[in-house]
């Protein structure tokens, strides 16, 4: 998997006489619009030459151009002749996804998941990896190194196929810089981090790290709940308490990297203490898996109405389970939980004015804390967003990294464009995999 790393050529068609970005040339031209021939033919393909023309309002000639490149790259591919009415038959092209394929992974406190998709999403297939209780920042690099090997032996693609990777990391992440700020849920050592060089230099391929709670987000957005909604709050309850957003459209990261962290919220009764990476916040001490659990045990011990029956350390799904059957301390304790969870989604709705917060994590999809929560904001005459549960479930960060990998690979594939989106705005959106009905996502 190790091989040499080049920088990337920026194309001459961008460099001004002073050596500034220009906006003009070919190069540029040509890649927009093979890039819309592109985003058309996923959309509505296969289809012909003519069907792009009537799809594009381009004419004929310039997608003609297009599709040459598109050829040129590998990324579209002959599929013969499609049904006439009477004429010569139209010759039908697609979409070539096999061309190349990205990874996905997602590190947790206790597995690495890798996922294998091709250039239209769809997933090829997964692989499990236990971290135990040795997660440094090597070794978990060692381990996705380890499970792309696998991967790719299992389904005989040659590793020079594969275009880039993305990794979901469970702390405060500089996206930008590929840097790990803090991940104290992790084993120590996860302190500014530079997890994408660690990546990259194990793997030879190039690399994208984020937050894992706003690559869920990233998987909703895709092809789970949120899909077609514009602004959204992703919100997972589990041992931790995070939040991504997405504000017309887009991930917001915020000034520090730190939008979403939401287990820092303050709850009235809590120790107002300065907040600090490196310990839980008042929200996530209280509603997070290992709060919850606490605030049982005491129940118990204080309680003169303890059912002997009951132990005393019991997990969150099983007191859930117990408050909807009707037992008052379990139902007591879910109660409690729902209305800071409803008061934390409705604060953040205030400033944010979200449509929709889908929520997930092991407790913060149980259906019993869902319920009640919803009945809880529902209340509200306004800042009453839309609840609904997640549709992908513990694989969200694993698919929003694949939906990063693909937005990385693309820029390879189309880098002039990709590099001119940044300096002039563009007719077409600078991501080709964006908001497109027929792409299906890793359901396909």
């Amino acid at each position: 998997m190790r091989r040499s790393r080049r920088k990337p050529v920026r194309s001459p068609a961008f460099q001004s006489r002073e050596g500034e970005m220009s906006p003009g040339g070919p190069e540029l031209l040509r890649e927009v619009n093979a890039r819309r021939a592109l985003r058309l033919l996923r959309q509505h393909g296969p289809c012909s030459r003519a069907d792009l023309v009537r799809h594009s309002g381009l004419s004929a000639p310039t997608i003609s151009n297009a599709v040459a490149y598109l050829q040129n790259r590998g990324l579209v591919e002959p599929m013969g002749p499609g049904s006439s009415n009477g004429g010569r038959p139209p010759q039908l092209i697609r979409f070539n996804s096999k061309l190349g394929y990205v990874i996905g992974a997602d590190i947790g406190t206790s597995v690495a998941r890798a996922a294998l998709a091709d250039l239209d999403g769809a997933v090829v297939g997964e692989w499990v990896a236990g971290t135990n209780s040795n997660s440094t920042p090597k070794r978990v690099a060692a381990l996705i190194l380890g499970c792309v090997r696998k991967l790719l032996s299992r389904h005989e693609i040659p590793a020079n196929k594969i275009l880039a990777l993305a990794a979901g990391v469970p702390g405060i992440t500089n996206a930008r810089s590929g840097t790990v700020l803090s991940a104290p849920i992790l084993t120590s050592g996860w302190s500014d981090v530079r997890l994408r060089q660690i990546l990259e230099t194990e793997t030879g391929i190039s690399a994208s790290i984020e937050n894992d709670v706003n690559l869920a987000a990233v998987g909703e957005s895709w092809c789970g709940t949120a899909r077609g909604v514009k602004d959204f709050v992703f919100l997972t309850i589990g041992t931790g308490v995070g939040a991504g957003i997405f504000v017309d459209g887009h991930l917001y990261h915020g000034s520090d990297w730190a939008a979403g962290e939401i287990g820092y919220l303050y709850v009235p009764g809590t120790e107002e203490a300065p907040l600090a990476i490196h310990r839980p916040g008042s929200l996530e001490s209280i509603i997070g898996a290992r709060g919850i659990e606490r605030s049982w045990r005491k129940l118990r011990r204080r309680s003169h109405r303890t059912d002997p029956r009951l132990p005393h350390d019991m997990g969150v799904a099983d007191i859930f389970d117990l408050a909807a059957k009707g037992e008052n301390q379990a139902a007591e304790i879910l109660q409690r939980t729902a209305r800071i969870l409803a008061d934390a989604i409705t604060n953040v709705c205030v400033i944010l004015s979200s449509s929709l917060v889908v929520l997930g994590g092991r407790v913060g999809s149980h259906p019993a804390l869902f319920e009640a929560t919803r009945r809880i904001v529902n209340r509200n005459e306004f800042c009453r967003p839309r609840l609904a549960l997640s549709a992908l479930g513990r694989k969200a960060p694993l698919y929003g990294a694949v939906r990063l990998a693909l937005s990385v690979a693309e820029a390879k594939i189309f880098p002039s464009a990709s590099e001119a989106s940044r300096v002039l705005p563009l007719e077409e959106p600078p991501d080709i995999l964006q908001s497109l009905p027929g792409l299906a996502g890793p359901n396909k």
